[in-house]
């Protein structure tokens, strides 16, 4: 067989039937098991190996959705892990994120059914971000590693064959969002001024987590030129309350990701985590008659409304 340009002596593929492999991939598109993209065959040894790397047996369960009647067994997760493309060693991230799904606080129904369209990030903390190699740097959102792009597709699966989250179905959403394929991410511990999400959360440092977060979309804030704290943030508050934000019909919570420039500006004027969040609620706010008059609340505007402010977070 030839080996692929590129390859370096000793890291051929092993032979195998292309064909064969061709027919499998369309074997499993049939049952609709998928998210249209190739799944991994998920062999009786593979999901035997993921579920040890869990310390989990197949029968065991992993949580529930009572709303939907679906009890979440280890197995099942696993095949789904298999198919996505994770290795062994990155199925506890799957479990952690499963069971957040699960967890009655989250409310998974709700999300996971609305026309909102929530992609689920899932954030990962602590040393098995580094020792898993989950990307929290350049492209954090992006392509291009495995173990971002296979954990989150793991978690999406499980979501779409066992919680039945599929598009006309029990997912309802009306345009979706690309992070309903893989939204999965580490937060840049080594570089970051502030305690890490999973400290702030009550978590020792020493300790991995994985944070699940029903996120609607993914919204880009640019500044290149503010040298200060406060510029920055003022940007940042109007992107958060924005006249499209589904946070004026009351929901209340927004992932703010700040990049390495960003960051260090903070940290450098000695801004701390309780007061970029104390800026950030006072200042993310629009006045009734801005939402009024973009249908987002109802009834004409009123002189009163012109100066009424309607803050979306806190």
């Amino acid at each position: 067989m030839a080996t692929p340009p590129g390859t370096r002596p000793g890291t051929e593929p092993p032979p195998h039937d292309p064909a064969a492999a061709a027919e499998w991939i369309e074997y499993y598109y049939r049952p609709d098991w998928g998210d249209g993209l190739p799944l991994v065959p998920p062999t009786r040894a593979a999901v035997e190996a993921m579920l040890a790397a869990g310390g989990l047996r197949a029968e065991e369960t992993l949580g529930e959705v009572p709303e939907r009647a679906v009890q979440v067994g280890a197995e099942k997760v696993a095949i789904n892990a298999v198919m996505a493309g994770c290795l062994p060693a990155y199925f506890p991230v799957v479990v952690a994120a499963v069971r957040g799904l699960c967890h009655p606080d989250f409310h998974y129904h709700n999300p996971g059914t609305s026309t909102g369209g929530s992609a689920f990030a899932i954030v990962v903390n602590g040393p098995i971000a580094l020792r898993l190699g989950i990307n929290g740097g350049d492209n954090a959102f992006g392509s291009g590693v495995r173990a971002n792009a296979t954990i989150g597709r793991a978690v999406r699966l499980v979501m779409m064959n066992v919680f039945r989250s599929r598009p006309g179905l029990l997912d309802k959403a009306t345009l979706g969002s690309p992070g309903k394929y893989s939204f999965c991410f580490a937060e840049w511990e080594a570089d970051s001024p502030w305690e890490p999400l999973h400290v702030e959360r009550g978590f020792r440092p020493e300790q991995s987590t994985a944070t699940i977060f029903a996120s609607n979309s993914l919204l880009g804030v640019y500044n290149q030129h503010a040298s200060t704290p406060e510029p920055l943030l003022l940007e940042l508050a109007d992107a958060l309350c924005n006249l499209a934000s589904p946070n004026v019909r009351g929901f209340n919570q927004a992932l703010l990701a700040i990049g390495g420039d960003h960051a260090r500006l903070f940290r450098d004027a000695g801004w701390d985590k309780p007061r970029i969040k104390a800026f950030l609620m006072a200042h993310a706010r629009r006045t009734v008659a801005d939402f009024k008059r973009a249908g987002r609340l109802d009834g004409e505007p009123t002189p009163a409304d012109e100066t009424a402010w309607r803050r979306v977070i806190g």
